[in-house]
Parts: structure tokens; C-alpha cells; sequence
């Protein structure tokens, strides 16, 4: 299994309502963060490999969310459930998942 096959499995794994970064998917996968952020923005799935539950390490949406910006990225998690404070930023100790 390849490292984009690798993580694809763990976005996948991601359930509705949490979220992850991509820090936190580049120390299991064991590449950089860049790298992940690459895999997503190529993924080819993103009905069942939901990467828009990938956010920062600060909390924040990515600015170039690749499957209709950052707006979508939002409207997305908030549909799920996760909620943004004032400064855009979601509680990880709340909804992180891994």
C-alpha cells in the first residue's frame, strides 16, 4: 500500500461530526504534511473519502479546499455538526478524531 492509499484509509475512517489534521495524518502515514495535503487535493473519491474533515493544526479550513473552497469546506463540517468560535476556528479537544 502506497502512502496516498495509506491516506486515503485513515480520512476514510474519519466519522461525521470529527474532524483531523493533517499533522496528525502525516505522523501515522510517516510523510510531511504538504504530502497529505497533496493526497487530498487529488483524491478522486471524496464522497467515501471525505477530506474535507482535514483541517490545521490551528483548527482552521485549508484556504485552497479543492472540491469547492473553503466556504464549502465550512458548510460541510457545520452540516455535520462541528462548530466555528468568532475566529473561524474549530475546538480539536472537542472534535478531533485521531
Amino acid at each position: 500500500m502506497n502512502s496516498f492509499d495509506k491516506i486515503y484509509e485513515l480520512v476514510s475512517s474519519i466519522p461525521r461530526g470529527k474532524v483531523t489534521t493533517y499533522g496528525s495524518i502525516s505522523r501515522i502515514v510517516g510523510v510531511d504534511p504538504r504530502i497529505v495535503g497533496y493526497a487530498l487535493n487529488k483524491n478522486k473519491d471524496p464522497k467515501n473519502i471525505p477530506c474535507h474533515r482535514v483541517i490545521n493544526s490551528k483548527g482552521m479550513i485549508s484556504s485552497g479546499y479543492a472540491f469547492g473552497g473553503p466556504n464549502t469546506q465550512r458548510q460541510m463540517l457545520e452540516k455535520e455538526g462541528i462548530k466555528f468560535n468568532q475566529k473561524g476556528t474549530v475546538d480539536l479537544k472537542k472534535y478531533s478524531y485521531m
